[in-house]
């Protein structure tokens, strides 16, 4: 599954497998769920959400007193009060049921899997069998074609195609060999050819496939800063306005005093406040929307991860990508397609293009390198030549490219064609009583300081020209890092390339900063100077040499195909092993910041609207002044005040799907996205609620008792 640079969170359809099956609001989905709901109901796990825990023991309280006085009104009262609770508790289950569902699947890939384990990591002929749990990190197993491998480890002798669907869902097998950066092999993967040695790296239990397990399950997720943050914020506003709402009852009574002419009614007595009146406002009141929907936003963000292949360590580093404001990119395979291609012919004086091309597109027939085939394709293209027919070259001999001779080429017909490293050929074209101008030096400089690579063609005695290969930058990147410019995030691209080199790359292609010949040093220092303005940091690797600076970011993401060591530093894996992906995870991070933020703004601004049904209803009465105050012109204060309760509990359903897919995100500034969140959020979270309200006090105003 590899995610193009374009492919964005809200542009990309969702993967076609078995992970995540069913809508938002999937019917089944929610059934399924509601059992998990229903047990959510023990105090012991209620009393984690304070919030809620009000509403359960509100809840409760109303129950008792319904049974004593018992009337169609303190039922109605009773029975959607629970249903809030039930409702929040369906939320929370709802995102962990998906993340079930992609657990499912991830335990389809633990079998009970048994291992060749060596007795000496040096003699690879004696081994015992044992079961894969049995396995301890530094043992040494040997895995053939067809076996499972049976734990997390480093290959450290052979190379192997290893089908790693049951992990990435990508069908497509991959090479894993020893040494380099694609060593690395995971539990539970097969092996589809050859034979290695593996060497194990995690202790038991603690296998890749178990920790991702237990993440998607949500068995390990911890609450993040922030949320934390939000937690004690929303537990402040429960206890300000349980102060508030206890406030009124002598205030009631008072009034009731002040006013004996005024009859008793099911929300005001002379008594003050009726219990079940009292619960029902401190219900309304305090942020029971966002209170509901918190963990299972943050439930969601870590699963819209895993949907798109992403493994994080935990939910600190989904939210750290949404504050990251520095971006470290390779340029290979990130911002370039990592393979130069041609892109211009250019031929010294007295030859033409079309000649040119010809020699040099003949001298590339063999050539089966990205740059050998870029040079047949753009000849074809650009000049209409086509490629010979095999009788055509029955007796050529074609000349290899070599580390020593630094070019490649063809004899035919007595032709002698060769193209190459600019003193290689030169020097060639010397040895065979030619004389090359300084024309061939001033070309080479000239494609060399913008930024290419330089091909010189030469035919025996003579230089043809030179071939501009250029390193393509990614159709598309452009706009992407405009998009990053306007969300505030700084990118820099780090290159092994030479500065002119990588100053013309990142000029095309539009980042903010390059570091060029960088070396595992350079990486890390240039993260500590970037951390040090207090701005958080995020980069890809996949190399043993990239493990510190991945240690070093606040989010680093390490590829799946790289070595322990990188997956160990980082606090995510791209189970893809793509470099682009870390826009998406800063974009994914970003959506998670906005809907925990938008939310909240519509749940405050639902507890300003509720406001005015139910305080001018309960009073109006005894101060006739308030009766300015009721906008809705709600039936009856005991309409009003259900109509208040039914809509509070409904709004959570309401606003499930929203928290489970996130608020749409675009790039912009923080400033626009207050004011966007303020104006959609802010401004309907106290219209919706003013519409929500009197509609449910119409079909309500002529059940018994509410009159």
């Amino acid at each position: 599954m590899s995610t193009s640079l374009l492919e964005a969170p809200g542009r990309k359809p969702e993967k076609a497998d078995n992970r995540v099956g069913g809508g938002l609001m999937d019917p089944r989905r929610m059934l399924t769920s509601l059992p998990d709901a229903l047990r959510k109901l023990n105090p012991a796990t209620m009393w984690r959400n304070p919030v809620m825990f009000i509403v359960q023991i509100g809840a409760a309280f109303t129950t008792v007193l319904a049974v004593l006085t018992p009337s169609l009104f303190a039922w109605a009262i009773v029975v959607w009060l629970w249903l809030t609770v039930v409702f929040a508790n369906l939320a929370e289950a709802v995102a962990e049921g998906r993340g079930k569902a992609q657990a499912a699947t991830l335990r389809a890939a633990k079998r009970d899997t048994t291992a060749r384990r060596l007795a000496s990591p040096d003699d690879h002929a004696r081994w015992d069998t044992v079961g894969a749990p049995e396995l301890k990190r530094g043992d040494h197993v040997i895995v053939e074609a067809g076996e499972i491998i049976p734990g997390d480890g480093d290959v450290v002798d052979g190379i192997a195609s290893v089908d790693e669907s049951a992990i990435t869902g990508e069908s497509a097998p991959v090479i894993r060999e020893s040494g380099g950066d694609r060593s690395a092999v995971t539990g539970g993967t097969k092996v589809l050819s050859d034979r290695i040695i593996v060497k194990i790296t995690q202790k038991p239990g603690e296998s890749f496939v178990d920790r991702m397990i237990a993440l998607v399950e949500g068995a390990n997720r911890q609450k993040t800063p922030n949320e934390i943050a939000l937690n004690i914020l929303l537990a402040a506003l429960t206890i300000i306005f349980l102060v508030a709402t206890a406030t009124m009852q002598p205030l009631a009574i008072y009034s009731k005093s002040a006013n004996p002419g005024v009859p008793d009614s099911l929300a005001l007595t002379s008594d003050g406040v009726t219990g079940i009146v009292l619960v029902s406002l401190i219900v309304c009141l305090i942020p029971t929307t966002i209170g509901a929907l918190l963990s299972a936003i943050g439930i969601a963000g870590m699963d819209r991860l895993v949907q798109r292949n992403v493994l994080a360590m935990s939910g600190r580093a989904v939210e750290a990508a949404g504050d990251v404001s520095t971006l470290l990119l390779d340029k290979t395979g990130t911002i370039t397609l990592g393979n130069r291609q041609a892109g211009e012919f250019v031929p010294i004086r007295g030859v033409t293009e079309e000649e040119l091309a010809k020699a040099a597109q003949l001298s590339s027939l063999a050539d089966e390198t990205p740059e050998g085939r870029s040079i047949v394709i753009y000849a074809k293209q650009r000049y209409g030549l086509r490629e010979r027919e095999p009788g055509e070259l029955a007796h050529a001999e074609w000349v290899p490219f070599t580390a020593q001779t630094r070019m490649s080429g063809v004899d035919l017909d007595g032709r002698e064609i060769r193209k190459g490293a600019a003193t290689a050929v030169m020097k060639w074209v010397r040895d065979h009583g030619g004389h090359p101008t300084d024309e061939v030096g001033d070309l080479v400089d000239g494609i060399s300081a913008g930024g290419g690579t330089p091909l010189v063609v030469a035919e025996k005695g003579r230089v043809l020209g030179v071939v501009h290969l250029k390193d393509v930058v990614k159709e598309g990147v452009r706009e992407r890092f405009d998009e990053m410019r306007r969300m505030g995030i700084r990118t820099v691209m780090i290159t092994g390339d030479n500065p002119l080199t990588a100053r013309a790359i990142a000029e095309e292609a539009g980042v903010d900063d390059f570091l060029a010949e960088a070396t595992p040093e350079d990486k890390l220092a240039l993260i500590r100077k970037e951390q040090e303005g207090g701005r958080l940091v995020a980069m890809t690797g996949d190399g043993t040499n990239d493990a510190p600076a991945l240690a070093q970011s606040d989010v680093g993401v390490a590829m799946n195909t790289g070595t322990s060591a990188a997956k160990e530093a980082g606090n995510m894996v791209d189970l893809d092993s793509n470099p682009t992906k870390l826009i998406e995870i800063v974009e994914i991070g970003k959506q998670l910041l906005i809907t925990r933020g938008a939310l909240t703004t519509f749940s405050i601004a639902n507890d300003v609207a509720k406001y005015f049904a139910i305080i001018p209803a309960m009073f109006a009465a005894v101060y006739p002044g308030l009766d300015a105050l009721n906008i809705m012109r709600l039936a009856s204060p005991q309409s009003a005040i259900l109509a208040a309760v039914i809509f509070n509990a409904l709004v959570i359903i309401a606003l499930i799907p929203l928290a489970l897919r996130g608020v749409r995100y675009r790039p912009s500034s923080a400033s626009k996205l207050l004011s966007r969140n303020l104006y959609l959020y802010g401004l309907g979270g106290i219209v919706v609620p003013f519409v929500g309200i009197k509609l449910i006090d119409l079909l309500i105003q002529f059940l018994p008792g509410m009159s």
